[in-house]
């Protein structure tokens, strides 16, 4: 979708000066903190806004769309696909001073909230009260709560308890107009006039800024245990996965490490782990006696695959098992220089075909190609990693990958989104007739395409 923008003149500088006072910043020292975010791209804002409230919100929104500048939505600048940059210059907006936790209510099983609120306190602050959020993505210490929305965001959890989109039944949202409008409910269910809560979601800011959210919650499960399991390979964590499965067991997560991501992780902390190719970790959660019953069962299942078994159930143990998943993507950074990140999900049935081709594809270029993630869901990410002057070679790697995917049946983002990144991938796996209704929507909502350009499409 291309526009033409307008550089953000004096006056206008001067009327957002007069909305925001001194929160309006302009130095460069400023603007190169806003100039990344957890992709490798880089573009210079021309300015930024630390909006306090929806209203001014609205009064900047409303500014962009008489003066036709860009405005970039931004939470904490997590995004591995470039979704928070400023490609076409403009003005970023940052959430993160609209950071309160205004509600958590015991009885209808809600939470209000504003975007800029980090994940993991949100999450301990339900948790305090006997109450569960469940979506976790590996970034929730420090991504927000609006982020995650806007992105799609999911984690270890979604196989028993989906993704964020599931927990997110309303939302205060400002449009490309300065208009402040809410769509959605309290309650858990409801079906009045089209879902807009869902199409803001996942929607990475390009149909309007959203500035509260209610949110689901659930009784927190009493009872939580993680079993590790150390295995040959990875299509053999995979296949025993796939058993546990058949057995009608239902854990609360099923995360897959390879050999890479041992090895990285290995290396981080400057300390030995068992020598294995893989590992999983599997975690039941639920009444005290159904978890001992599930551990059990998935013991007998899963003795004969690896090469060691261990179970957690203190949280002490607990922690020390997850700490290597949660280490992962800084480790694979201090092994290589260069990385290109994906994550895609596969049907369950076609994930160990998926990890062989990646590891195949990535030698037959001569690079490495680390997988790991949510093996629980078939959402697999994937990091091939090379030297300064291998780029190009990693490029073909990573197209036949998310070529392989399609073949498979599957999606080439379950999480991170499209942004900047993914979004020349689209056509291959929605067809122009959706794509054009896509645009459509996108029209409609945002006619001057103000709002993040450049992103998804």
């Amino acid at each position: 979708m291309k526009n033409t923008y307008n550089p953000l003149s004096s006056s206008i500088r001067k009327k957002l000066r007069q909305i925001l006072g001194k929160r309006f910043l302009e130095t460069q020292e400023d603007l190169r903190a806003y100039s990344v975010d957890a992709s490798p791209h880089s573009f210079l804002p021309e300015a930024v806004a630390l909006p306090e409230s929806a209203e001014e919100i609205a009064q900047i929104l409303r500014l962009a769309q008489k003066e036709k500048f860009p405005v970039i939505p931004r939470g904490a600048g997590t995004s591995t696909t470039g979704a928070t940059l400023a490609v076409k210059g403009g003005l970023v907006i940052s959430l993160l001073r609209l950071n309160r936790i205004l509600e958590i209510n015991r009885e209808d099983l809600v939470a209000v909230v504003e975007p800029g609120v980090f994940t993991g306190d949100f999450k301990r602050a339900v948790e305090e009260v006997g109450l569960f959020y469940p979506p976790d993505p590996a970034s929730y210490e420090f991504s927000t709560i609006g982020g995650n929305v806007a992105c799609g965001a999911g984690g270890p959890k979604g196989l028993k308890y989906g993704t964020t989109k599931d927990y997110v039944l309303g939302l205060e949202v400002v449009t490309a107009r300065g208009e402040i409008i809410f769509c959605g409910r309290r309650t858990m269910k409801g079906v009045v006039g089209y879902d807009l809560v869902h199409l803001f979601t996942g929607s990475e800011g390009t149909l309007g800024v959203i500035t509260k959210l209610i949110l689901k919650l659930i009784p927190k499960p009493p009872c939580q245990a993680t079993l590790a399991l150390w295995l040959e390979d990875t299509e053999k964590a995979a296949k025993a996965f796939l058993e546990i499965l058949k057995a009608k067991l239902f854990p609360a997560t099923a995360e897959l490490l390879d050999d890479t991501t041992l090895l990285a992780v290995k290396r981080f902390l400057e300390k030995e782990i068992l020598r294995a190719q893989a590992l999983l970790l599997l975690e039941f959660d639920g009444a005290k006696k159904q978890v001992e019953e599930d551990l059990l069962q998935a013991q007998k299942i899963l003795k004969n695959f690896g090469l060691k078994l261990e179970v957690a159930t203190s949280k002490q143990e607990r922690e020390k098992l997850w700490r290597a998943r949660r280490l992962i993507s800084p480790a694979l950074k201090k092994i290589a220089p260069g990385k290109l990140a994906d994550d895609v999900v596969l049907p369950r049935s076609k994930v160990p075909e998926f990890l062989s081709f990646a590891k195949n594809t990535g030698e037959k270029y001569g690079l490495t190609v680390a997988c790991f993630g949510h093996l629980g869901d078939g959402n697999i990410h994937v990091n091939i990693l090379f030297e300064k002057n291998d780029e190009i070679k990693a490029q073909k790697v990573r197209v036949e990958i998310l070529n392989k995917v399609l073949d498979l049946c599957g999606t080439i983002s379950g999480e991170h989104g499209i942004g900047l990144t993914k979004k020349g991938f689209l056509p291959k796996e929605l067809s122009p007739e959706v794509l054009s209704l896509m645009k459509g929507i996108k029209q409609v909502f945002d006619p001057h395409n103000i709002l993040n350009p450049e992103k998804i499409f």
